[in-house]
């Protein structure tokens, strides 16, 4: 509202829209965008903590995966959005490093914070941080190792690496094993480079047993039982037929009559619908198959016969299960029971059916070269389970990113403070404003070790003050924090190291929410007055939409 000529007042907006401009709309989402990423700090590192996540249905989660922890939240503040947005991109995009994201975007912003006080525009903390960030890449490249597709030993370490800071870390040997060689299996080469589609390491959740009778199943697991009980629950050597079709007397699209006036003439049109299924019969087993699999419904006069002739039947496959199946055991799926012949057949081992706790599996064992494979989790409690398959995920998109890329760099805080060494070098050779903002950039990444050191409850300004005159050394950039000794070694002779595309994607993310929420100026709300993401008070008190994150009460989000 402004005032008009004769001090009449000019109604531009709906009545009630609150709105906050300049100054104070920037600290508000700032503010705001700080208290998500306090939330995670926690999590970070082998030694971080967990949250327990309460929903409003009551169910609940107890994890320190930092996508998970950003999704639960019931994020209402827009500006904090953008960084639950930051989780979901790193986790899409390389699967790893999400709570790193989210601790660097609000370090970022308070830094940023603190220029503006000094009457920098925002222009320029946008600019400076734009050039810092190109400046980092540089600097992540040159500092990478080569890792090649058959070294095991490092992959696994690299698996070891993100699954360390899990819950599923008791068996972290046994579940490095499992993700390094599920993910070369699936693993295919084209042209001079690999690419390894996680999506055909299927996960299937069994409660029951422990952590370390998780297993890898050199093909697939289906959950479902066996189409009826005549027929065999085990078969060796089996040849699997795959059909997108219904085994059973399709029905005419047209509306038809058929008139009976005899019990012979019902007899034979009984008799030549048997006659049409057991012909549909012979050409499965005529094919050598003695397993087959239908996206379809199979008729039941269908499955007496198959079960008389010895053939496993599963039906209502899902057609994603289809797709794994004909990846897995090498068979190509068909459209016509005709067109079934021994060269689409796929081949396995073993195909049996298991009973696990109340639930029946189809395990399809040992197929020859399997291009989609399994891994069945089991655990103590549904959330012991739920936490494993989140880490799982993290641990397969790291050991995904080096076979892709090749590329990994030390752990520990090793790479952030090399990257701190450079961008200050950097500033200086930038001047003017923007080395301010390139300044402020390399002291927001030395967060990371920071934060490292204290979850690991060792003294933050000891470790940094270490760690910076080890990197000052030529010999230095592998150096990062050991959070079980609390002292500063070479990350790549104790094995820790991660892929080079997380840290690179960290950077990327964190810097473009950063710019963003830099650039806005004005928040409106037109909801009404009473909508307005309030300014937010006294820290980390009060947090509103967190459900039971212990003792962090309710921000007003």
């Amino acid at each position: 509202m402004s005032q008009g000529g004769g001090n009449i007042p000019v109604l531009v907006l709906k009545e009630g829209t609150g709105r906050s401009t300049g100054r104070e709309a920037l600290k508000n989402n700032i503010m705001a965008a700080k208290i998500v990423a306090e939330s995670v700090k926690t999590t970070l590192g082998p030694c971080g903590m967990d949250k327990m996540l309460v929903t409003g249905m009551g169910d609940v989660a107890i994890t320190n995966d930092g996508a998970t922890i950003m999704k639960e939240l019931d994020v209402q503040h827009p500006a904090a959005k953008m960084l639950v947005e930051v989780a979901k991109a790193q986790d899409n995009e390389v699967g790893d490093g999400t709570t790193t994201a989210v601790i660097l975007s609000g370090e970022l912003l308070s830094k940023a914070e603190a220029l503006l006080d000094k009457n920098i525009h925002p222009t320029l903390i946008i600019e400076g941080y734009k050039k810092a960030s190109e400046k980092a890449q540089e600097i992540l490249n040159n500092i990478a190792l080569p890792v090649a597709f058959d070294n095991e030993k490092t992959l696994k370490e690299v698996a070891i690496t993100s699954i360390s800071s899990k819950s599923i870390n008791v068996a972290e040997d046994h579940f490095a094993k499992i993700i390094v060689d599920s993910v070369k299996q699936v693993s295919e080469k084209i042209g001079e480079k690999y690419v390894a589609d996680i999506d055909l390491i299927k996960i299937v959740k069994k409660h029951g047993k422990s952590l370390e009778e998780t297993e890898l199943i050199k093909g697939m697991v289906l959950d479902k039982e066996i189409a009826s009980s005549g027929m065999p629950k085990l078969v060796d050597d089996a040849k699997i037929a795959l059909l997108n079709a219904k085994l059973e007397i399709e029905k005419t699209e047209f509306d038809a009559k058929i008139n009976i006036e005899s019990p012979d003439q019902m007899q034979m049109f009984l008799d030549e619908e048997e006659r049409m299924l057991k012909e549909m019969v012979t050409s499965v087993t005529k094919s050598g198959a003695n397993v087959i699999f239908c996206e379809k419904g199979i008729d039941d006069m269908a499955l007496h016969f198959l079960g008389k002739a010895g053939v496993l039947a599963v039906k209502s496959v899902s057609s994603s299960d289809m797709e794994k199946l004909s990846r897995a055991t090498g068979g190509k799926i068909v459209a016509n029971v005709k067109d079934l012949h021994p060269d689409v057949l796929g081949k396995a081992k073993r195909v049996e059916e298991v009973k696990i706790g109340d639930d029946k599996l189809l395990y399809i064992r040992d197929c020859q070269n399997p291009k989609a494979v399994t891994i069945v989790i089991r655990g103590a409690s549904n959330n012991v389970i739920d936490e494993a398959e989140r880490s799982l995920h993290d641990g397969l998109c790291v050991v995904r990113n080096v076979i892709e890329d090749g590329k990994i760099v030390a752990g520990g805080g090793a790479p952030e403070a090399e990257l701190s060494k450079g961008l200050r070098a950097y500033a200086v050779q930038v001047g003017g404003r923007e080395q301010l903002a390139i300044e402020a950039f390399a002291e927001a990444v030395e967060e990371i070790p920071l934060t490292l050191a204290e979850n690991a409850g060792l003294d933050p300004i000891d470790i940094m003050v270490a760690l910076r005159s080890q990197h000052e050394k030529p010999d230095g950039k592998y150096f990062g924090i050991d959070v079980s000794t609390g002292k500063i070694v070479n990350m790549c002779e104790k094995m820790i190291i991660e892929p080079l595309r997380v840290k690179q994607q960290v950077i990327k993310s964190a810097t473009e929410a950063t710019n963003m929420i830099l650039k806005i100026d004005d928040l409106i709300s037109v909801k009404g007055g009473d909508k307005m993401p309030p300014m937010p008070q006294g820290g980390m008190g009060g947090m509103g939409g967190m459900g039971g994150m212990g003792g962090m009460g309710g921000m007003p989000y």
